[in-house]
């Protein structure tokens, strides 16, 4: 298993356009040039989604992200690679497709 560890620095958008960021912030744990590791410990959200189903605005809300089996944790929660499956829900939690990372930090991998 390969991929690209993921932090506070690094870039996600939701499949629309919108902007992913951490609702909460990750503290202490392990650091990368600066930027923290990102865990499924942090929940994350969306903002500036213009998603919209039969012209009503349908915005991208939450972003669930589910770990690989790397076994690689910081501070006892699997880290996310750019490679951990994902998905974006509106508000009412409907799917509404896999956030974009389009930047990433340094490269893992795990035999």
């Amino acid at each position: 298993m390969t991929g690209n560890l993921l932090d506070t620095g690094t870039v996600i958008g939701c499949p629309h356009g919108g902007r992913v960021t951490a609702a909460t912030p990750p503290a202490g744990g392990i650091r990368v040039a600066g930027a923290a590791v990102a865990t499924t410990a942090h929940h994350y959200v969306v903002t500036g989604c213009p998603h919209t189903v039969d012209r009503v605005p349908s915005p991208c809300a939450t972003v669930r992200w589910t770990a690989d089996g790397t076994g690689i944790t910081v501070d006892g929660a699997p880290v996310l690679l750019d490679t951990s499956a994902a998905q974006c829900f509106s508000a009412a939690l409907v799917p509404q497709g896999p956030p974009v990372v389009q930047a990433a930090q340094r490269k893992v991998t795990v035999r």
